[in-house]
């Protein structure tokens, strides 16, 4: 086994995994995983390339300060090459962004500035115009501009493009991959137009870009929609983007990415990003529409670590409309974390304050009911808590039953939505019952989810 001299020689050379358990058709799917890439994307490859081609050109000196805005995973190749190289970072990111990323990204060094995600290009807060101006506002700055960097798409062009012919043996018909920044579309476009002309690509769209209606139809839409998954889709058409080897594009919904994507991890065993699943639910369908065998790669993007508080987390999930939970056509309807199915998180009211606390954090609920032999008897919120131990920091030690309120205000199951209204104005939850039987809580941003579950139908 070779010894690498630092952790950006670990760039690249990943893995190629055979499909064997999803229905892929006639055809041989094969999944590239870019996951295995030291900072686990794709976008290692650029964000290496783009600095080291800017260094030699004397774009970058010693000590400088790169800005860059991305929606993905470009940040995080950026954040280790930057780390390992001495520069300073600052990355603009919508607010759309897993909570896991941000945090690996102020780990590696990073100073990360969010900003919304629901507005367009040209709007001041649209990240990449918002990196554009701090990098012009910043002494000594180079903006790396993945959407115009030529170096993007070389990376592609020069790595990814004959590392994926060399190891699949020149035996390859199609490619399933999507667009963030476009470079990885237009650099492959351009080493397979030299090396395999009759090679496919086809484009994974996340249902809300501009992109699939592009390659489908020729018409450029001027406005784009919304979506969850992270990194792919777009609203613009970026200045390095070459499509013109794509003839079919699949939109894919964000249900239908994230199922797709949990679905990869359970029956191939890979965990891989939200981006993967717009990819392999585009290259699922790509297979089981052809009429005769042929091979077919894709890739997993990035780790599916990144993800664990949205699409592998159950609640978020169903919070989305993306699980599907029996409904009962009643308050139950609401209850996040139903307590027959022993998804609330409780307390006994012997237990001590400081276990309260750690629940709170841990599974970050705001309030946990205080269960004994099978009854709620009380609740204990933050306020409760803080309350309790203000001023007597040792009160953690004393238990649950000594802060808890236990007048509750409970409400029937079968009561109209309208009804939890009064209850908030001087609750945080509702306490919601069937009889004697205790069922679960409602929280105000259970009821919001409710509700905007309803609009969205």
């Amino acid at each position: 086994m070779a010894i690498f001299n630092n952790v950006l020689e670990l760039i690249g050379n990943t893995p190629i995994v055979r499909i064997n358990h999803l229905d892929t058709g006639p055809c041989e799917l094969f999944i590239k995983l870019e996951s295995q890439n030291p900072a686990a994307s794709i976008k290692d490859r650029i964000g290496l390339k783009m600095i080291e081609d800017a260094e030699q050109a004397g774009l970058i000196r010693p000590g400088a300060t790169l800005v860059e805005g991305t929606a993905g995973n470009t940040g995080l190749g950026l954040a280790l090459v930057a780390a390992q190289k001495g520069y300073d970072l600052i990355l603009v990111i919508p607010d759309k962004m897993s909570r896991e990323k941000i945090s690996n990204l102020k780990a590696m060094g990073a100073e990360v500035v969010l900003t919304r995600s629901d507005v367009a290009k040209g709007h001041p807060e649209y990240y990449q115009d918002l990196a554009r101006r701090l990098a012009d506002e910043t002494d000594g700055a180079f903006f790396i501009n993945q959407f115009g960097n030529p170096s993007n798409p070389r990376a592609h062009e020069e790595g990814t493009g004959p590392e994926i012919w060399q190891q699949m043996g020149g035996n390859l018909d199609a490619i399933v991959l999507g667009v963030g920044s476009s470079g990885t579309v237009t650099g492959l476009s351009h080493y397979f137009a030299r090396e395999a002309p009759g090679l496919e690509l086809v484009l994974a769209d996340p249902e809300g870009s501009i992109l699939a209606e592009y390659i489908n139809e020729g018409t450029l839409a001027t406005k784009s929609g919304s979506w969850l998954v992270e990194g792919i889709g777009e609203d613009f058409l970026p200045t390095i983007s070459d499509f013109s080897r794509i003839r079919k594009a699949y939109t894919i919904s964000d249900r239908e990415s994230f199922l797709v994507g949990r679905e990869l991890l359970v029956k191939e065993g890979i965990l891989a990003g939200s981006s993967t699943g717009t990819l392999l639910g585009a290259a699922l369908r790509y297979c089981q529409e052809q009429t005769e065998a042929r091979r077919v790669l894709t890739f997993a993007c990035d780790t599916g670590n990144r993800y664990l508080s949205k699409m592998f987390n159950d609640f978020w999930m169903r919070d989305q409309g993306f699980i599907a939970s029996d409904q009962h056509g009643d308050l139950r309807d609401l209850i996040a974390r139903p307590y027959e199915s022993k998804d609330t998180v409780t307390i006994s009211p012997d237990e001590p304050m400081a276990n309260a606390y750690k629940r709170m954090k841990l599974y970050d609920v705001s309030q946990l009911p205080v269960i004994e032999q099978g009854e709620i008897v009380g609740i204990l919120d933050e306020s409760d808590l803080l309350l309790a131990v203000a001023e007597s920091p040792g009160r953690f030690d004393q238990p649950v039953s000594s802060a808890m309120v236990s007048e509750l205000t409970e409400i029937d199951v079968k009561s109209p939505v309208a009804d939890l209204m009064p209850i908030f104005a001087r609750d945080f939850v509702a306490i919601v019952k069937d009889g004697a039987k205790f069922l679960g809580l409602i929280t105000r941003v259970d009821l919001l989810n409710y509700l905007r579950r309803k609009a969205d139908r």
